[in-house]
């Protein structure tokens, strides 16, 4: 091998590409749930997660929070409308602003997702043992912690 050659990269190895496969793989494994009972897509978990979560925030609160685009948080927002589990009111002080919330189906539909996530979360743990619960979770924090910094 020249200078000039790099070392090739086996993508299956590399970092940054097994974390996304993980997250991935796991996030596709609790969708399948989501999916499955409620007809949820993503977008539309993480809303009713996020809204369930704070109470009442706006469509751009929602996408800064969860890491969508405002087009997700749109759509989101305007299926779960429709499913009466959402509802929203301008702001009284700032009339271009609409207060989203959810209403008592959807709570109801978010405390039962809740406990399904809470179970999912600890099956998870589960298989790495309590060592590799508090291994992952120090990585994760301090990959968080340097990447936040930037």
């Amino acid at each position: 091998m020249t200078a000039e050659t790099t070392q090739p990269l086996i993508l299956e190895n590399f970092l940054p590409y097994r974390l996304n496969k993980a997250a991935e793989a796991v996030s596709q494994r609790f969708a399948s749930i989501y999916r499955e009972r409620y007809g949820l897509t993503r977008p539309e978990w993480r809303t009713l997660a996020t809204l369930g979560q704070f109470g009442i925030l706006t469509a751009t609160a929602i996408g800064a929070h969860s890491s969508m685009h405002k087009t997700k948080v749109s759509r989101a927002v305007f299926a779960l409308e429709k499913r009466r589990w959402l509802s929203r009111k301008r702001d009284d002080i700032d009339r271009r602003i609409e207060n989203l919330e959810l209403t008592p189906a959807g709570h109801k539909a978010y405390n039962e997702l809740a406990k399904v996530a809470h179970q999912f979360e600890t099956d998870l743990l589960s298989a790495l043992g309590k060592l590799g619960e508090n291994e992952l979770k120090a990585g994760l924090a301090a990959l968080e912690k340097y990447y936040n910094q930037a």
